[in-house]
């Protein structure tokens, strides 16, 4: 089998073609180009079959017509290996799996993905935080402790264009899948780890968790009401930037391979991206020794910036400049305020932010909620109420951006997930997959993948090296 991938690939499938039709620099045979002269021997149970994977060109593999643009995706074609767990991972996967690529999600026999079991909420048996983040996505189920099971991962490596994972450094090396291991027989591999720390340093062997890394990268210090404690944002925010990070360095990678014809070993962690997220926060201590402080909802540079109190509920405004702050005292009928020197700019507004800020918030607890919104509609200041998720999902600017997708589960029927955040005008993000079953796609991705016949297969299932789920 791998005989086959690598033979078939020669450094990447769709690379070599399209840069020899270019006229490009690089040959079949230039540094990072695997050899087809020396092939390894075909896996056990598993017939000779060229690599249907490619890098940025998959239709240079297609005999067949091509695609019409209205229904090609950046990310057709290429196949990523994906062994994270969790969120931060499972996140990344699954939007470059909006975009076309093919998800293959490993997981353990049985339990799967730890969220599998994160609940209640459940949807029938599955846990919505699992249905969250894992559409678009095919599930093998495989025991890696099992050394056939780790060797079908490394086969599956060989004719994937991404391998991901997010273990503590070193324990997939322990098992013959770590970087260096992958890069023998998948040179062309683009693999990916996230961690919590990074791949070497003091912490390396600390497992990562979101609430951790956001009080060691400093997030929850400046999270919270001024006086009041520290405060873990609401959503994993630690976790999802390191996704978002991980989804761009991943494609990062697929151009430095396009480019150098070489994969290469990609390393994302909890703690970069949140110390990189710290931006102006990080700046004013680097700069000026300023210690970061909490601000509830308010802003340490901005004034006013922040929400207020109404008679019914809240309303965020912020003045990004001076002639919004005069508009804000405008429709808060209060003209002597913007004529006031204490509050002619910025600067001079936050240096008296307690006088401000308490004169606008006696003025707008004086109206409802939905009084001030009125008001402040075509002002040009930037304003909104705080909702709450049923608001958040009525609002006609969420339903208009495509915010809500439906989709059929196996089991669990009609889930709805918040959809992808970008739009784009030459494709659409629609028609998803539903998150898997764990095991569900196994017997395909061997026999498709992998070429695997049915007698083999069956072996593996009935040895627990494998296993399937059966949809009823």
């Amino acid at each position: 089998m791998l005989s086959a991938a690598l033979g078939g690939r020669s450094g990447g499938g769709g690379l070599w073609r399209s840069l020899r039709r270019t006229g490009g620099a690089c040959s079949p045979r230039c540094p990072g180009a695997p050899s087809a002269a020396s092939p390894a021997p075909p896996a056990a149970g598993a017939r000779s079959v060229a690599s249907s994977s490619s890098l940025l060109f998959p239709q240079d593999n297609n005999p067949g017509p091509r695609p019409s643009a209205s229904n090609v995706k950046p990310l057709d074609g290429v196949k990523i290996l994906d062994l994270t767990r969790v969120l931060a991972g499972p996140f990344a996967t699954m939007n470059l799996g909006d975009l076309g690529a093919e998800v293959i999600k490993v997981e353990r026999p049985g339990a799967g993905d730890d969220t599998r079991a994160w609940g209640p909420p459940f949807v029938g048996t599955e846990s919505v935080y699992f249905l969250s983040v894992n559409r678009n996505k095919k599930s093998i189920a495989i025991n890696m402790k099992n050394s056939r099971g780790a060797k079908i991962i490394r086969e599956l490596a060989a004719v994937s264009d991404v391998f991901v994972e997010n273990y503590i450094p070193g324990k997939l090396a322990e098992i013959g899948l770590g970087y260096e291991d992958i890069k023998k027989i998948a040179p062309h591999i683009v693999y990916c780890s996230i961690t919590g720390y990074g791949q070497t340093g003091p912490m390396v062997q600390r497992g990562g968790y979101d609430s951790i890394a956001a009080a060691v990268s400093g997030l929850m210090h400046i999270t919270g009401h001024e006086e009041g404690e520290p405060v873990r944002v609401g959503v994993a925010m630690t976790d999802l930037a390191t996704g978002l990070y991980t989804c761009g360095a991943i494609m990062a990678g697929l151009l430095q391979r396009y480019k150098t014809g070489k994969g290469l070993h990609i390393d994302c962690n909890l703690m970069s991206s949140q110390v990189a997220c710290l931006t102006h926060v990080a700046a004013n201590y680097l700069n000026c020794k300023i210690e970061g402080k909490r601000w509830g909802t308010a802003h340490g540079s901005i004034v006013p910036y922040q929400a207020f109190k109404t008679k019914d509920g809240y309303i965020v405004v912020g003045a990004g400049n001076d002639q919004q702050f005069v508009t804000v005292c405008k429709i808060l009928n209060l003209p002597e305020v913007s004529k006031d020197s204490r509050y002619k700019t910025n600067t001079l507004r936050v240096q008296n932010r307690k006088e401000l800020i308490d004169i606008l918030s006696t003025r707008f607890s004086e109206k409802t909620t939905i009084k001030w919104l009125q008001l402040f509609e075509g002002s040009g200041v930037p304003y909104g109420p705080i909702n709450n998720m049923q608001q958040v999902f009525s609002d006609p600017q969420v339903l208009h951006n495509g915010l809500v997708m439906e989709m059929n589960h196996p089991t669990a029927g009609r889930i709805v997930v918040p959809g992808p955040g970008v739009r784009y005008s030459e494709f659409a993000v629609s028609h998803p997959k539903p998150p898997p079953l764990v095991g569900q796609h196994t017997v395909e991705i061997l026999k498709v993948m992998l070429g695997y016949e049915d007698d083999a297969i069956e072996e593996l299932l009935h040895t627990g090296v494998v296993a399937q789920h059966e949809v009823r």
